[in-house]
């Protein structure tokens, strides 16, 4: 790690391999730190059954070709980082693993990048750690009696790992929705506390709904048109990775739908009253992009099949009535809660003022941040709806590396 190097990018997910590429392509020195193995994130945060929500040919990292087998199949998280180390030793990307940084400072112009083995000088830095790697609980998991054995999505493997009893999902979002649908087909009594989150049907009008919505520029909307009135972002919607999930499909397999989860008093669960709501805004959010696409298609003059009706969307739900608004721990059975609730990133290493807001997330135009020299690749909602995910990253890095040439030359 001697001498100065053009640019270190810390992180060897899909998005740093995706930025090691182009630099690489430009010849400019540079390192890839990553704080475990390849893909770490990949390995270590996603449950047995897990499969990408992304089509194999849609789930491809800058310079690699399309002609792929399975194109329309759903890789595991194993079978994906197979392929994220097999594209570091193709395209010959300078990866040190087991390098975590322990800090990020500047001094005299440059960024002094901290690891165990010693500290990288560099004009550039890249952090590619992305924004997905902490979780996320409400306060209320403090109020839960410490009897539950509490796990969030990234912690969850199988059923079999869990306590014998009923589970207690929390967000119905990507995570929710596959965990709920993963432990109720293996037997276990499940209740789901939803959350206003949106859906989306595998596949429409002849095709793989992905595919649809990144030709026809749906992923492209600008982050400014996505934030909430209050200013955060929305959750991701549920996409089974093979089929369509559905709030309606859940409960016809037996999870016990409810409201938000509103905390804990006396030993009981209490929930909200708007499980409907939560239901009417899944439906309504899926039909929306289906229009999005539809105008598409014909637009593009695009010769597609006619709309066919999704079961698991006309599915009869099965609900509680009169709707369950409390749930009395000790006669409940529930003896898990699995944390379905969103994650953040962890940036307390980076030491340089003007970088980290006051909820300690990064602060950046468009991934690139206010200090020279200074990017973010792989941030969830970055830029457009699509940045975050495997299908952003070959622009994304393009976009970033390209800029970065341009400053270094000026």
């Amino acid at each position: 790690m001697a001498g100065i190097l053009d640019v270190v990018v810390v992180g060897a997910g899909s998005a740093g391999l995706g930025i090691s590429y182009f630099l690489t392509q430009q010849r400019r020195s540079h390192q890839v730190l990553e704080r475990g193995r390849i893909g770490e994130t990949w390995r270590t945060q996603r449950w047995d059954s897990f499969r990408l929500n992304s089509p194999n040919i849609r789930s491809l990292l800058p310079g690699d070709s399309p002609d792929v087998p399975d194109p329309w199949g759903a890789s595991t998280q194993h079978q994906f980082v197979a392929y994220l180390e097999s594209y570091a030793e193709r395209h010959r990307l300078p990866v040190i693993t087991d390098a975590p940084v322990g800090e990020l400072s500047r001094d005299d112009g440059l960024f002094l990048v901290t690891t165990p083995r010693g500290v990288v000088r560099t004009r550039n830095v890249v952090i590619a750690s992305g924004s997905l790697n902490c979780p996320k609980r409400p306060p209320g998991s403090a109020e839960l009696p410490t009897t539950l054995r509490q796990l969030d999505s990234s912690a969850y493997r199988n059923a079999a790992e869990l306590e014998p009893g009923a589970v207690l999902v929390i967000g119905n979002g990507q995570s929710g929705g596959q965990i709920a649908e993963d432990l109720v087909l293996a037997g276990r009594s499940i209740f789901l506390a939803t959350s206003r989150a949106g859906r989306l049907v595998r596949h429409y009008r002849g095709g793989d709904i992905f595919n649809w919505m990144t030709l026809s520029g749906f992923l492209d909307v600008p982050r400014t048109d996505i934030v909430l009135p209050s200013g955060k972002l929305p959750t991701r919607a549920l996409l089974g990775a093979t089929h369509t999930i559905s709030l309606q499909s859940l409960s016809a397999q037996g999870v016990v739908l409810l409201g938000r989860f509103l905390g804990v008093e006396n030993g009981i669960l209490i929930f909200g009253d708007n499980l409907d709501e939560h239901m009417r805004f899944a439906d309504e959010s899926s039909a929306e992009v289906k229009r999005f696409i539809d105008d598409y298609i014909r637009r593009a003059g695009l010769n597609a099949p006619p709309a066919e009706d999704d079961p698991a969307e006309m599915i009869a739900p099965r609900l509680a009535t009169p709707p369950i608004r409390s749930i009395e721990l000790a006669t409940s059975g529930i003896r898990s809660v699995i944390w379905c609730t969103g994650f953040r990133g962890d940036f307390r290493w980076i030491k340089i003022p003007n970088t980290i807001d006051d909820d300690g997330q990064p602060i950046h135009e468009n991934g690139i941040g206010f200090v020279p020299g200074l990017y973010f690749s792989g941030l969830d909602f970055a830029s457009t709806r699509k940045s975050g995910i495997i299908a952003g990253i070959a622009e994304e890095a393009a976009r970033l590396v390209n800029h970065l040439t341009r400053r270094s030359a000026g």
